[in-house]
């Protein structure tokens, strides 16, 4: 069976899309649907169907995408170990980061490449959702996303921990007060972040269980853009102190959060028992070593990060 083949055939189950795969493939679309007849005729019969607009695997299908996956896996594992033997400090490495973390992570980006300049880093800009299904897969051998993760199944590094902030227009009633409880905000629009973005789920579920359900006005997956949309009056928005440290304040309000305090608790994490390559050691040791606040406590899986204990 054609490893390609079923790569493709992954890729667009995990995205529901043959146009999404293909462009996260760098193929046409022609070639992954190829692919994926080339797939049904050796096996004889759909392993995908249609359901509306939902692209669903077939019973065959579903066999094929949990054996594929497995098989996908210990490709990318055999491959990265006959790596490390070949050349230890050469290859590539694929890495998964929500577009929040840019600049958080812009310091550990320069110093790898300063470090490994011939180890190819492959950056995918992913949710924490997405991060998981690409790390299950293989697609991803390290990819950062919001804890708790299932430490079952996956090994982690915290990164950060930051508190979120209410951001709300100057003009509006919020500036001015020191504190804000979520419950207070049941009236008001919410900018949320983008589609696959676990803080979507955590803002949603403490607004459930501050006795409401956010009516949400806009998706970002920017945190600048999300503030300019504060700012114009679209609606709130809750951002980490990080970004929200930056903001200008001669047009938006950032007010603390209590009642509940949420938080964006980031970690790089990776599957539990799957070999690690050379570049993603590497990498995890230059982040201990690299992002603010790596101290001695990194070195034994601390937070890099925390803003709780600034």
């Amino acid at each position: 069976m054609d490893l390609r083949a079923l790569r493709y055939f992954v890729e667009v189950v995990q995205r529901q899309s043959y146009t999404g795969a293909a462009r996260a493939l760098f193929v046409t679309q022609p070639t992954v649907s190829k692919m994926i007849r080339q797939l049904e005729d050796e096996l004889g019969t759909p392993v995908l169907r249609k359901f509306g607009r939902r692209i669903e695997p077939t019973d065959t299908g579903r066999i094929v995408l949990e054996r594929g996956s497995q098989l996908l896996a210990l490709h990318a594992q055999l491959q990265a170990e006959l790596a490390d033997v070949r050349q230890v400090a050469r290859g590539e490495l694929a890495v998964g980061i929500p577009p929040l973390a840019h600049h958080l992570l812009a310091p550990l980006l320069a110093r790898f490449h300063q470090d490994y300049p011939q180890v190819e880093l492959r950056l995918f800009e992913r949710g924490s959702r997405s991060v998981e299904d690409e790390l299950r897969s293989g697609t991803l051998e390290i990819g950062a996303m919001l804890l708790p993760a299932d430490e079952n199944e996956y090994e982690t590094l915290p990164i950060c921990n930051f508190p979120l902030r209410l951001i709300a227009p100057l003009s509006s009633s919020w500036a001015g007060r020191s504190r804000v409880r979520l419950e207070e905000l049941a009236g008001e629009p919410f900018i949320f972040y983008g589609e696959g973005f676990v803080l979507n789920e955590v803002v949603h579920a403490a607004c459930l269980q501050a006795g409401f359900a956010p009516r949400i006005a806009g998706r970002s997956s920017q945190w600048d853009f999300m503030a300019s949309m504060v700012a114009a009056g679209v609606g709130v928005a809750l951002l980490p102190e990080l970004f929200s440290r930056q903001l200008d304040r001669s047009r938006l309000a950032v007010v603390p959060l209590e009642d509940p305090q949420l938080w964006w608790h980031m970690a790089f994490a990776w599957r539990r028992g799957r070999y690690l390559s050379f570049a993603a050691r590497a990498w995890l040791d230059l982040a201990r070593r690299t992002l603010p606040g790596a101290g001695g406590a990194a070195g034994d899986n601390g937070p890099l990060w925390d803003e709780e204990n600034r």
